[in-house]
């Protein structure tokens, strides 16, 4: 009898300890995507990854990180910044030792066809990878433009793009960046956001 009642005591004791395990995993969800975009608020009591978002930011309240080393870099350069952003699109006055300090200068290199050959609203998307010396590796590779656009449109911005690149390249990176940035996919969707008004590059 004696030996029942410990047995059962023993079983007891094993489910309230897996019960409670299982209330604490409930309690405590473990984010496995740390570097992910969540939305936060400097209203939300905890930190949010990695910064605090302004609560006079217009749109989702998503900070901007510097991606990790060896992960594929994805850049948006707009031809009119935003004017909470402008500081983003400011040459960087020292070699780049960031990737904040490489899109910075990616940004304000930037320098969109004239208006009389551009279409309002276009986004086209170009892949390429840098050398350790700053040069790019090949020629930028297209891999989106905007849907229904004439193919004269698509190569007048590529070739804008070509222009821009060429203009600033090589860039100067710092010994460390050079390194991890050798080789690494980069992706960068420019968007016309200019008012162009009336314009002849119509598809």
């Amino acid at each position: 009898m004696l030996r029942r009642i410990v047995i059962w005591l023993v079983i007891v004791t094993a489910g309230m300890a897996v019960a409670g395990a299982a209330k604490a995993r409930h309690r405590h969800q473990i984010d496995a995507t740390p570097f992910s975009h969540a939305p936060c608020s400097v209203l939300s009591g905890r930190p949010c990854t990695p910064t605090f978002c302004s609560v006079f930011n217009h749109g989702p309240c998503i900070p901007e990180i510097d991606y990790p080393y060896g992960e594929n870099l994805q850049l948006t350069i707009e031809s009119v910044p935003p004017d909470d952003d402008k500081a983003k699109y400011v040459k960087p006055d020292h070699d780049l030792d960031t990737i904040g300090d490489l899109f910075a200068e990616l940004r304000s290199c930037w320098s969109p066809p004239p208006a009389d050959a551009a279409k309002q609203g276009m986004q086209i998307t170009v892949r390429f990878s840098f050398k350790r010396s700053g040069e790019i590796i090949a020629s930028p590779r297209l891999t989106f433009a905007t849907a229904g656009v004439s193919a004269d449109i698509r190569d007048t911005y590529l070739k804008a793009i070509n222009a821009s690149l060429d203009a600033c390249v090589p860039l100067k990176f710092s010994g460390d960046l050079a390194g991890a940035l050798a080789g690494r996919p980069i992706a960068i969707r420019y968007v016309d956001n200019r008012d162009l008004g009336t314009q002849s590059g119509t598809p």
